[in-house]
């Protein structure tokens, strides 16, 4: 399998996710977690909530995965991101990247979380101890 995507309300498995990564040729996995932070500024973070359009997510996750595979020449791309809420400390989102060599793999994980934070239609709501505040721009 090249590409696997995921999205759910349910806490991420890690290691499940590296499981699905193809490693047929690969000589590296590169992998970046997202989690959510217990302090913004001064401001003790609660939790995070994450509203998606969620016909449209797991369509915009795998063509970032398929142009990943293309640009980049990796073999292999797992993608899960959590909606719904999310405590400080749990994960919200996890890249798997497969690929030949290190370099090429680094890139492109470096480059999803970009374009997932650029093109997914995820809207971000921090609850704090001060208030609730929508954060800016998609992802």
């Amino acid at each position: 399998m090249a590409v696997h995507v995921e999205v759910g309300s349910n806490p991420l498995d890690i290691s499940k996710l590296r499981a699905l990564i193809n490693i047929n040729g690969c000589g590296s996995i590169v992998s970046f977690v997202g989690l959510t932070r217990d302090f913004e500024g001064e401001s003790v973070v609660k939790r995070l909530e994450f509203d998606a359009w969620d016909d449209e997510l797991p369509k915009v996750l795998t063509r970032i995965a398929h142009d990943s595979i293309n640009e980049f020449g990796v073999s292999s791309v797992v993608i899960s991101h959590r909606i719904g809420a999310v405590e400080p400390g749990e994960e919200i989102v996890c890249i798997h990247v497969g690929s030949e060599h290190r370099k090429e793999g680094f890139s492109a994980c470096s480059w999803i979380i970009t374009e997932l934070k650029n093109q997914a239609p995820l809207w971000k709501k921090e609850i704090r101890d001060d208030g609730e505040f929508w954060k800016s721009g998609l992802g």
